[in-house]
């Protein structure tokens, strides 16, 4: 007999679902960052919200997240994920070119923000060490809010995005040195400062070298095996896995979770695999964020923003205004442009979710008051309800988009590559020739396949090729199919190239669809799906031969190739009217797209 369910074991999961079907959607439609709809859902749902008025109508528990801890710990990752898949848009070159912002201004805004925000509290009568404490979690932005709003809005690519990235970075790389502070101020350990700096940092040294080794001696092994099984689910796995171990390794040697997963990130950005661990992970890392922000909302106390709302908007406005000065001075001393400098300072003044867990411990050792600590959280918490419209004043404040000419740090390759290029699906013998013709032609290209062994071999001669299934439509987007110069699908599986293109004429109407046929029916049925162009092997074998037979026994080959080309034309007129419309063949464009590295 089937155990009684206790519905309230499952009612926040359940809640959340509810609110992530009717916020995305809505928010969706109104052109806001569903972002925002997640912390107002947070706030109306929690303990200050709906949760204050079970007492008093006790149906409204159903309704109400009145258990926070509940989703804190799954909540929190959000963070791991969302900095993971930055790691995989980038790579260690990236981030080494970089250096200069992530080192240099990414330093430089934690501490001179730091010290402006400390300042302010210790003249507001605050302790030495509770206003260090509170000034360095100030200085802090939100990785976590920032980033996805630069890329629902498309600015992550430009020069203030990629700025803005490069000192969110820093910050987090912060957060353990600044825990470690923390705990020193606690006081909770008996020897001396040196001594303790080093107990607490080389674990977290140690723990950065090891996943790095480990990284790179087992990462690429362990998803060719599992990409040669061809199981989606394996392959699955095989993501979470190295997102939450990598995560859980940094956690016990004192690093933060998200940093760890960052680090796997990047190892996995040089691989063949990048792109369909995008695509299998982007689902997780999107309910995950906004499980994170609905945690975040509901944790608003905002009983104490209507006993002392004066109090809380003036700490608020004033972190805004010091971080965004900071900013605004650093990106001088920094040879920014003014554009940039100014989208920047709006983008990083809000406080961040790394100042619940510094304040937090604070706290908890008595560096910092309970009430004190709170009303400060109150104040982080509206700053980053703020972040959408702060990303908005940041876009009017920069004016049109800066044309590339930044340094190259800032101006780095954006995350998604380039798409003016052709895409091969099948990188076979018909793909493998394809590919030598383009780039003999000087035509950028990369090319997808689902054959493990093919890759790692290609991958060593220096192809461009990755590890995916190219019927799904988000994998294609990645690929830049929006942008691509044509589509070639060359697979020998007829049902596995309709479904491709298919899939990729839903994308894009105006795509250029080259499609490999088996014969003239299979033709017949890609015209009808789409394809600008089907190449039936039986018949093109035919029509060579005829080409070799004309020519050996003497006829002339001009004659020959015109009357090849003459048949050709034929029996594509053919086979187009007696399938779809036909698709007008294209003339070559007057102006080429710009070239990529």
């Amino acid at each position: 007999m089937n155990a009684a369910i206790d519905l309230a074991v499952y009612k926040e999961a359940l809640l959340f679902l509810v609110t992530a079907g009717i916020v995305a959607p809505l928010f969706f439609r109104l052109r806001v960052s569903p972002v925002l709809g997640f912390l107002l859902a947070g706030v109306a749902l929690g303990p200050s919200g709906l949760g204050r008025l079970v007492a008093r109508a006790p149906w409204l528990d159903a309704l109400a997240i009145t258990n926070v801890e509940a989703i804190d710990r799954v909540a929190a990752f959000g963070v791991v994920f969302l900095l993971f898949m930055m790691g995989l848009e980038l790579s260690f070159e990236r981030l080494t070119r970089m250096r200069r912002l992530v080192f240099g201004l990414g330093a430089a805004q934690v501490a001179l923000s730091s010290l402006l925000l400390g300042a302010i509290a210790f003249g507001l009568g605050q302790p030495p060490a509770s206003a260090v404490v509170i000034g360095t979690a100030l200085s802090l932005s939100s990785t976590a809010l920032i980033i996805p709003v630069l890329a629902e809005r498309k600015r992550l690519n430009l020069a203030a995005g990629r700025v803005s990235f490069a000192v969110l970075l820093f910050q987090d790389l912060a957060v353990a040195p600044l825990l470690f502070m923390v705990t020193m101020l606690v006081g909770g350990r008996e020897s001396g400062l040196g001594a303790g700096l080093a107990l607490t940092l080389a674990p977290a040294a140690l723990a950065l070298t090891g996943l790095i080794v480990l990284g790179r001696l087992v990462l690429r092994p362990l998803f060719h095996s599992v990409a040669m099984t061809r199981s989606t689910e394996f392959f699955m796995a095989a993501c979470l896995l190295v997102v939450l171990g990598t995560g859980l390794i940094a956690a016990i040697s004192g690093l933060s979770m998200a940093l760890g997963a960052f680090i796997a990130g990047l190892l996995l950005a040089e691989t063949e695999y990048r792109r369909e661990i995008e695509v299998t992970i982007e689902p997780f890392k999107g309910l995950l964020l906004g499980l994170f922000f609905v945690a975040v909302g509901a944790e608003l106390d905002l009983s104490l923003l209507f006993a002392s709302p004066t109090s809380i908007l003036l700490i608020a406005g004033g972190v805004v205004i010091a971080k965004a000065l900071a900013l605004a001075l650093l990106g001088g001393a920094f040879k920014l442009p003014a554009r940039v400098a100014r989208e920047v300072s709006a983008l990083l003044s809000p406080g961040g979710e790394f100042a619940f867990v510094i304040i937090g411990a604070a706290v908890a050792g008595n560096v910092i008051a309970p009430k004190i600590g709170q009303t400060v959280l109150v104040a982080v918490t509206l700053t980053m309800l703020a972040t959408p419209a702060l990303a908005r004043l940041g876009e009017f404040l920069a004016g049109r988009p800066l044309a590339p000419g930044l340094s190259p740090e800032a101006m780095d390759l954006p995350p998604e590559d380039d798409g003016h290029r052709v895409i091969i699906v099948g990188y076979g013998r018909v793909g493998a020739l394809i590919g030598e013709m383009l780039a003999g032609h000087g035509v950028p290209y990369i090319a997808i396949d689902s054959d493990a062994k093919l890759i790692a071999r290609e991958r060593q001669a220096g192809k461009p090729i990755y590890f995916g299934d190219a019927t799904r439509a988000e994998f294609l987007r990645r690929c830049g199919v929006e942008k691509a110069r044509a589509l070639v699908v060359t697979m020998d599986a007829p049902r596995a190239n309709e479904a491709v293109v298919e899939t990729a004429r839903s994308l894009r109407r105006d795509l250029i669809l080259v499609a490999r046929a088996r014969d003239a029916a299979h033709a017949k049925t890609l015209y009808d799906l789409g394809v600008t162009d089907a190449v039936p092997e039986t018949i093109e074998a035919s029509l060579q031969l005829s080409e070799a037979v004309l020519v050996d026994i003497g006829v002339p080959m001009g004659l020959v190739i015109a009357s090849i080309h003459e048949k050709r034309d034929e029996y594509r007129r053919i086979l187009v009217a007696s399938g779809a419309p036909a698709r007008p063949r294209r003339a070559p464009r007057s102006r080429r797209p710009e070239a990529t590295n």
